[in-house]
């Protein structure tokens, strides 16, 4: 089959969701493929920040998206090695109307942008639906190649493509596009056990002994817990006994119920990536969000800066998919745009693997940097900037006038 469409967006995560939506209200024809037939993948992004929050109201959307079942961190912070803690950021000291992090299963925040982008007559969403590679004309990428469910293929011809498939991008690989690796001391193994009403409420307090490092993250009845292991190395191979002794360790709290951890089927891993693309487009061509940066798992900013990419592409390039075809300087001005906010953020990242999660995967250490704690304590105010950056980021982006609705009821 042979189709064609103003832009197709490859992937149906956070950015995709949200491009395909804004530019379907600028009246683009939009068509984003998903290569899963629903969301329900566990373990994705689920922290939706100050930012997303605010772009939520100001797409009619905030009520709804504030009515699923979530919790809200307010804080973030390292207990320091004399038992107390470092409260590294505020969320509270932002003027902002939600200053809390949103603890939401990712296919619920999904399948509300999916909701709404249904009631726009220009937005399509094909589900099991994956891209299989790129469709090149005279220099420039035209369209993509497609198998659904059912083993049938197809080409689907686009003005413009955006690649938002994610972290193993197969769009960014088939245009050549190699992004910039930076180090990374660990990986990420995640799992779930079970909450106490009120336990951990309303903060992130990562835990640091002996060695290891891990991450609750306080759910609506259970923790999502990170645990941090030394990169490339397989930590089920030592068995589920051993994992569930290392986990009781460093979250003593926990020591009553690790053996809700019953096989190392339970345990999912996260080959922790921090990269760069230099370049985020060809011609016909723009990578946004973990196809331009992959981000640390470091305070929960991937799903937000991705957010942050698909709204500044919408608002840059609305209007020349309405005139016809972008050209490549309107693809590098969301480059441009996006492009010191993603560098800080990372820079942020890399300074606390170095200084924070190496040095207690090392040994060496069982909490931030003494200076780091005496300085937070003495200047308790320096918490605002931290919140500042992973809740609102460097360069907030807001909704574009034509993508603003009214706010719709929880219940319609």
């Amino acid at each position: 089959m042979h189709e064609h469409t103003s832009c197709v967006v490859v992937g149906g995560g956070p950015a995709g969701m949200v491009a395909g939506l804004l530019l379907a209200r600028a009246g683009v024809e939009v068509t984003v493929l998903e290569k899963h037939k629903d969301f329900l993948r566990d373990f994705r992004g689920d922290t939706v920040h100050p930012s997303t929050l605010t772009l939520l109201d100001e797409l009619g959307l905030g009520e709804k998206f504030l009515s699923l079942p979530h919790s809200q961190i307010t804080y973030a912070g390292f207990p320091a090695e004399d038992g107390t803690m470092m409260r590294l950021a505020d969320l509270t000291r932002l003027k902002v109307a939600h200053p809390f992090v949103a603890m939401v299963p990712q296919w619920d925040f999904l399948d509300l942008l999916a909701d709404a982008g249904a009631k726009e007559s220009t937005f399509t969403l094909r589900q099991s639906t994956e891209m299989t590679g790129l469709i090149r004309e005279q220099g420039r990428v035209t369209g993509v190649r497609y198998r659904d469910v059912e083993g049938k293929t197809g080409e689907l011809r686009a003005d413009l493509v955006i690649a938002a498939d994610g972290r193993w991008s197969l769009a960014r690989r088939e245009a050549g596009l190699v992004p910039k690796e930076y180090n990374t001391p660990f990986d990420a193994w995640w799992f779930r056990i079970s909450r106490r009403e009120d336990e951990m409420e309303g903060g992130l307090t990562p835990r640091m002994r002996n060695r290891r490092f891990a991450v609750p993250l306080p759910r609506k009845g259970y923790f999502q817990v990170a645990y941090l292991g030394p990169k490339g190395e397989d930590l089920r191979t030592k068995g589920i006994e051993w994992f569930r002794e290392n986990v009781a360790d460093v979250c003593p709290e926990f020591a009553d119920r690790v053996d809700e951890l019953k096989t190392t089927d339970d345990i999912k891993f996260l080959d922790v990536k921090l990269n760069l693309l230099r370049k985020w487009h060809l011609d016909g061509l723009l990578c946004i969000g973990d196809a331009a940066h992959a981000m640390s798992p470091v305070g929960g900013v991937g799903i937000n800066l991705a957010v942050q990419d698909a709204v500044a592409a919408a608002t840059l390039l609305a209007e020349p998919l309405r005139r016809g075809r972008p050209s490549v300087a309107d693809l590098a001005k969301v480059r441009r745009r996006r492009l010191a906010p993603t560098m800080l953020v990372q820079g942020l990242q890399r300074m606390l693997h170095k200084n924070v999660m190496r040095p207690v995967m090392e040994g060496r250490r069982n909490g931030p940097p003494a200076p780091m704690v005496k300085l937070f304590r003495r200047f308790p105010a320096l918490s605002y900037f931290p919140a500042r950056l992973l809740g609102l980021g460097l360069r907030p982006e807001h909704a574009p006038s034509f993508a603003r609705r009214a706010m719709e009821p929880a219940g319609s």
